[in-house]
């Protein structure tokens, strides 16, 4: 299902009143049931329904962590291959990356592959 290689990190704050830790233990156990390896879920006492500076950075250390210095190079990330995606996959992948206003009267599914991949490609 392809999150066995995916970098997953969870902050959480073990006070927050509104998303209990509970939950956030148990969509780390559900994660995991799905595959994910590199699943990381971090607490942080006392901290509420917000963040603070311990997690952003704990953040930070965790981008640098899987993307590459100066953004070259490898990722740890891999996006998946336009022309594998569904027809839904596209059109969310298209609407996320701001593209809707270009996908309009596109009919043929070949026809939003080559619209994400010139994106990712840079030349939109």
């Amino acid at each position: 299902n392809g999150l066995q290689d995916t970098p997953i990190w969870h902050g959480h704050g073990a006070a927050d009143p509104l998303v209990r830790i509970t939950a956030a233990n148990e969509s780390h156990s559900a994660v995991k049931a799905k595959g994910a390896t590199n699943y990381i879920l971090k607490t942080y006492p006392g901290l509420a329904h917000s963040v603070n500076p311990q997690e952003i950075g704990d953040v930070l250390l965790f981008l640098q962590q899987i993307l590459p210095p100066g953004g070259e190079g490898e990722f740890k990330v891999k996006l998946k291959d336009p022309s594998e995606m569904s027809v839904k996959e596209l059109k969310g992948a298209i609407s996320k990356a701001g593209l809707g206003r270009l996908a309009v009267g596109l009919m043929e599914k070949r026809e939003f592959v080559e619209l994400l991949q010139q994106h990712r490609d840079g030349k939109l």
